[in-house]
């Protein structure tokens, strides 16, 4: 294998100390977890419309996955396929948008653009033998980098901002720069779109400020009359395994959000994640025609 990251993989392979302490100037974690707990809790528990005819989409690709869309304004889930829809699974580096967020709220990086050192361990492509910013390891997916910052977060403080993040299953095991690419750290397509509304409406948990620029790291596209917000990830990456695109549209005043994941047999079904979501965003009227 040529010894560059693919496109496909460009496009995105991709808490805390004492309770009773405050957390660089919010509120103590207890008090901040229960209160993340409760606004998961409390989000609305949209219908749910199954278009499997949709599955066409993933059939015709070649490939088995799933997809779901949260359509915040009617408060309605649709989903292809949806026992997997609502089946747990490893984020992999999807798992970069809640990471940056935890990384800037406990200060293990003061802003996106500061550099992170590679730590001189040698990695599957050269791009990530370097140092970059934390803006530069998102676009192109540098799971390196974001090993780096979750070694400067530590266990106990990723731990606890999952549960604040009421992100997934919130599990962390006990190795920290792995826990998202290997497990246990798992999340359902369907738990995706709702992080993503949150996020998207700026009601983390979190300030304002720093949801604003995770946000700026995943803007894709903003043109005819949408913007269009998306990170995905590969578990395993680069042999076969979970493939992730997940993120948010706005359109005509709207907010949709959406999480497709997929099996990734070969390297080249890499490339299929974005199509595919791109098609069914089309299909169900969220992204105009091309």
């Amino acid at each position: 294998m040529k010894k560059a990251i693919p496109q496909a993989l460009r496009s995105g392979l991709g808490v805390i100390v004492v309770t009773s302490l405050t957390l660089l100037g919010t509120p103590s974690y207890a008090a901040t977890a229960a209160a993340g707990a409760a606004t998961a809790a409390a989000e609305v528990r949209p219908g749910t419309t199954v278009r499997d005819d949709l599955r066409t989409v993933f059939d015709t690709a070649g490939v088995r996955g799933t997809f779901a869309l949260l359509d915040v304004s009617s408060k309605t889930t649709t989903v292809v396929d949806r026992r997997r829809a609502e089946t747990p699974m490893v984020p992999a580096s999807s798992f970069k948008v809640p990471h940056a967020l935890v990384a800037l709220e406990t200060g293990a990086v003061k802003s996106p653009d500061e550099v992170i050192p590679w730590d001189g361990t040698p990695q599957p492509y050269p791009e990530w033998e370097k140092d970059m910013t934390m803006r530069e390891a998102v676009h192109i997916s540098n799971a390196a980098a974001f090993q780096v910052i979750a070694r400067r977060i530590g266990l106990t403080r990723e731990r606890q901002w999952l549960h604040r993040l009421g992100y997934g299953n919130q599990q962390t095991g006990t190795v920290v720069d792995r826990f998202w690419l290997d497990g246990p750290l798992k999340i359902s397509a369907v738990e995706q779109t709702r992080f993503m509304e949150r996020l998207a409406a700026l009601r983390l948990p979190a300030s304002r400020a720093n949801q604003r620029a995770v946000q700026d790291l995943i803007l894709i596209e903003k043109k005819n009359g949408y913007a269009l917000y998306a990170k995905s990830g590969w578990q395993n990456a680069p042999n076969p395994g979970t493939g992730w695109w997940t993120g948010w549209v706005e359109r005509g005043g709207r907010l949709y959000t959406f999480a497709l994941n997929m099996d990734i047999a070969k390297d080249a079904d890499a490339a299929k994640r974005a199509t595919l979501a791109r098609q069914l965003l089309y299909r169900l009227n969220v992204l105009p025609a091309a």
